[in-house]
């Protein structure tokens, strides 16, 4: 029987294809493998993470013989997740990735400092889209309407959940996803000092 591509649940067999796709992506959506000299910093902050403490909220792309080629995951409550994270994520990845002393002197600095604040994420401007999200698709799987259906599938479990709004962060000179995210109906909401990110919401109703 052939099996289509589409989302179907994280496995834990799929932690190294998230980690990939992670980090190829990173850099606005190309390639970042050339930035980060160690490949599981930025899947450590921005997909790994999330697979631990919330995988029933990880979604992959499978491409029809069981390779994840995409990801969606996040959180239904973004400050419980913040303490989770603190408490029981970061001391597993601590050790690998010390918090640097002084200003950061690379971009595998900043990422660190990243992991490390994790209370960075909790923002009461988005305090009524409590749920938040990191979704990622290898480049060969892009524009074909796998992205809505990872974002459907995501939002379809956060409303069986009873949670009614979800916001992301994304890099506001990432045009491309500006522009997937509006055609699924996410707003723009104002935060303090936003530096090089724009934070969208929207509800979780799924599109049809």
């Amino acid at each position: 029987m052939t099996i289509l591509p589409g989302p179907r649940a994280y496995r834990p067999d799929d932690s190294a294809a998230l980690s990939d796709i992670c980090i190829r992506t990173a850099a606005g959506g190309g390639d970042a493998r050339d930035i980060y000299p160690d490949h599981e910093l930025v899947p450590a902050i921005f997909a790994t993470p999330y697979a631990h403490l919330e995988p029933e909220l990880t979604f992959v792309l499978d491409d029809g013989t069981g390779r994840a080629v995409g990801y969606i995951l996040g959180t239904a409550d973004t400050p419980r997740f913040v303490k989770e994270f603190r408490e029981h994520w970061l001391p597993r990845v601590a050790d690998r990735y010390p918090l640097p002393e002084g200003p950061p002197r690379s971009p595998s600095d900043e990422m660190t400092a990243l992991l490390h604040n994790p209370e960075r994420m909790v923002l009461p401007e988005v305090a009524d889209h409590p749920a938040h999200l990191h979704i990622d698709l290898l480049p060969d799987w892009q524009g074909k309407g796998y992205g809505r259906a990872l974002m459907n599938t995501f939002l379809a479990a956060l409303h069986a959940r009873g949670v009614r709004g979800v916001h992301l962060s994304m890099l506001t000179s990432n045009t491309s996803a500006r522009a997937f995210y509006d055609r699924l109906g996410f707003t723009e909401i104002r935060v303090p000092d936003p530096g090089p990110v724009t934070y969208l919401v929207r509800g979780t109703q799924p599109d049809s």
